[in-house]
């Protein structure tokens, strides 16, 4: 059968009546998409250390909201350090990897806190691959 528009509009609707159990199953998802969408409020310890030629910040411990990306802790870092967005900026989290922009607070706080604190060691060179 071709798709004419005529076929398309005789044809029967492609959705069918919602039923009882649908519509409940639906409306638990929407509560459950809605959930997800608000921001969690608790915060972490997130420690910036220097590493090799960058400044040291007069106070390095900062409470971040856990559903903030690692994006925004960049952003923070660059204002604190009063840097433009061109100037070169490393971030590695415990000495070892940089996380990407799009990672959350919450995960990398979960996966690689060490004694209460997500620790972020900043650069001006590439330190670590």
């Amino acid at each position: 059968m071709a798709l004419t528009p005529e076929a398309i509009l005789n044809s029967p609707p492609l959705l069918a009546e919602v039923d009882s159990t649908t519509n409940a199953s639906l409306s638990e998802g929407l509560a459950a998409l809605e959930s997800y969408k608000k921001k969690d409020p608790a915060k972490v310890v997130v420690r910036f250390k220097a590493v090799g030629n960058a400044p040291i910040m007069k106070q390095n411990f900062f409470r971040v909201t856990v559903s903030n990306r690692f994006q925004a802790v960049i952003q923070f870092l660059r204002k604190e350090l009063g840097w433009k967005a061109g100037d070169p900026l490393f971030t590695y989290i415990n000495l070892a990897f940089s996380p990407a922009p799009d990672d959350t607070i919450a995960n990398l706080y979960r996966s690689f806190a060490t004694d209460g604190h997500l620790i972020v060691n900043y650069s001006t060179t590439a330190a670590w691959g």
